[in-house]
C-alpha cells in the first residue's frame, strides 16, 4: 500500500501503474481511483498513471478537517513533488477538474504540462440567475442534500447513480463506494463546490486542455462543461453524446485513444 503523508498530519494512499510520461488521475466528489479500472490499465501500457484518493475518500485517512477545494489542491502538490512528477497530464474529473484549476491558479504550471477536463461546470449555482439555470443546487437544496447524506446516504446516492446504479467497482458497486467515504467530507466540499466561480480564471490557463462532455450527463448540463472549452485558450473539446456523467467509463476505449493522442 503506498501514501504519503500531508504537510497537517493525513495519510493520502495512491497507486502508480506502469512507465513513461506521468497521467495523474484526480477523482470526483464522493468517489475513488476505482471509478477509472477502465481507463488505468490500458493507459498504463504506455504511461506512467497515477491515482489516489482524497482526503476522506477511499483508502486515504479521513481527518475531519480540510475538506475545501484549496486543501485538495494542496495535496496534489504535495503528491507530485513527494513522486518527482513533471510533465504531467492531469486528469480531473467532476470536482476533480475544479481541484486542478485550483491548483495552476495557486501554483502555476511547472509540473503540469497538459490539462484534462471532464463533466464540469466552472460554476455550480449557488445563485441561480448568473448561470441560466434555474434548479439543481441552491442553498435549501444543499440543506436537503447535507440532511440525506446525515439520515439516507444509500437512498440519495442511488438516485445521484442513475444509469451507473448497478455498475461494480473492483469488489465494490457504484453506490457502495459513494457511501463509504466520509460524510463529513462530502457535504463540507460540496459547501466549498458551491461558493466557487471559475469562470474569470478560464481564459489565464496557458497550458494544452482538453475537455470531455458528457451529452447526456445528468450531473452536468453538456452547455457548461462545453463552455470549459470555449473559455481555456488553447482548449480541444471532444462530445461523448451519448454518453452521462462518467463517459470515461461507458466509451473507455475512445476516452483512452483521445487521452492517448493528447498526452504524446
Amino acid at each position: 500500500m503506498s501514501s504519503i503523508t500531508t504537510n497537517d498530519g493525513v495519510e493520502l494512499y495512491y497507486e502508480t501503474h506502469g512507465e513513461g510520461k506521468p497521467i495523474v488521475f484526480v477523482t470526483a466528489w464522493s468517489s475513488t481511483l476505482h471509478f477509472f479500472e477502465k481507463n488505468i490499465p490500458d493507459l498504463a501500457e504506455d504511461y506512467q498513471v497515477i491515482a489516489f484518493d482524497h482526503r476522506g475518500h477511499g483508502e486515504s485517512e479521513n481527518p475531519g478537517h480540510g475538506y475545501r477545494i484549496s486543501r485538495l489542491a494542496m495535496d496534489l502538490k504535495e503528491l507530485l513533488e513527494r513522486l518527482e512528477l513533471t510533465g504531467v497530464t492531469a486528469v480531473g474529473w467532476s470536482m476533480g477538474a475544479a481541484v486542478l484549476w485550483s491548483y495552476l491558479e495557486l501554483f502555476g504550471s511547472d509540473r503540469i504540462s497538459k490539462l484534462v477536463c471532464v463533466d464540469q461546470s466552472p460554476k455550480e449555482d449557488l445563485v441561480p440567475q448568473d448561470w441560466d439555470r434555474q434548479s439543481c443546487f441552491d442553498v435549501e437544496a444543499f440543506t436537503t442534500l447535507s440532511k440525506d447524506i446525515k439520515y439516507a446516504e444509500e437512498e440519495v446516492f442511488s438516485r445521484m447513480a442513475g444509469r451507473y446504479d448497478s455498475i461494480t467497482l473492483g469488489e465494490s458497486g457504484f453506490v457502495d463506494e459513494m457511501v463509504d467515504c466520509s460524510k463529513t467530507a462530502k457535504i463540507e466540499l460540496m459547501r466549498d463546490i458551491l461558493n466557487l466561480d471559475w469562470r474569470s480564471f478560464l481564459p489565464e490557463i496557458e497550458i494544452p486542455a482538453l475537455v470531455f462532455v458528457g451529452g447526456e450527463s445528468q450531473a452536468t448540463p453538456p452547455k457548461e462543461s462545453a463552455y470549459v472549452g470555449e473559455q481555456i485558450p488553447h482548449a480541444e473539446t471532444v462530445f461523448f453524446e451519448d454518453a452521462g456523467h462518467m463517459l470515461f467509463w461507458e466509451y473507455p476505449e475512445k476516452f483512452n485513444k483521445r487521452l492517448r493522442d493528447f498526452s504524446t
